[in-house]
């Protein structure tokens, strides 16, 4: 199996960090391929403008979403972008690791996804949802919340930790024909103590052991 794994956190110490390398041990050892973007690594810079394409549709008015379709016919992308969106389109299972911040990823990340979910190459032309580019391959969100399991119920004081991650899973996966994987949740890891954090990443390294067969889950739209 093809895995592309997108880790944002800026500190690789971090316990997001400790589970981006235990993914990528767990399944290179299985005899997976494993690609990564470490995108505070690279830093990558997630404002989307002109700078993404090397193509020119209307150099007087800059309209996104038509440079995009322009420079997938004329092979316009950057090639920081580039390189993305052809690991995009080689993996068969698509890892996010990252730390839940305002209810939602990093702004590096969403700005990967500004920059590198480009219409025409990524979706778009009736390529959406059931019939998005991307059916057939995987894809699975592997965060940490600072507080705790109550704090993210559906009566809880944050709410239901499935709707706060349904825009991603709904809005970003299932709209360009990802199959969603249930995700991998970590509740305030800073309160656990370094014993609980090693068993942590040791269940994590038993799910991707089966990930390859393990079946999506039901989204929904609302």
């Amino acid at each position: 199996m093809k895995v592309l794994i997108i880790f944002a956190h800026p500190e690789p110490k971090s316990f997001n960090g400790a589970l981006f390398q235990r993914a990528i041990d767990t399944l290179q050892k299985l005899g997976h391929d494993v690609q990564c973007t470490d995108l505070y690594a690279m830093k990558f810079d997630p404002v989307s403008d002109r700078r993404n394409f090397t193509s020119m549709k209307d150099p007087n008015y800059f309209k996104q979403q038509i440079e995009e379709m322009y420079a997938t016919e004329v092979e316009g992308f950057v090639p920081e972008l580039e390189i993305e969106l052809q690991k995009l389109e080689w993996c068969d299972l698509m890892i996010w690791q990252f730390p839940l911040w305002w209810f939602s990823v990093p702004a590096v990340l969403k700005g990967w996804v500004d920059r590198v979910f480009a219409m025409g190459r990524v979706y778009g032309g009736g390529y959406i949802y059931e019939t998005g580019r991307f059916q057939g391959k995987k894809a699975m969100l592997s965060l940490t919340l600072g507080g705790t399991k109550e704090h993210y119920l559906k009566d809880g004081f944050n709410g239901d930790i499935q709707a706060i991650l349904r825009p991603i899973q709904r809005g970003i996966f299932q709209f360009t024909g990802f199959d969603v994987l249930a995700p991998h949740i970590i509740y305030a890891p800073v309160q656990q103590t370094d014993e609980v954090r090693q068993e942590i990443l040791d269940n994590f390294s038993r799910r991707l052991q089966a990930i390859e067969n393990e079946l999506p889950i039901a989204v929904g739209k609302y």
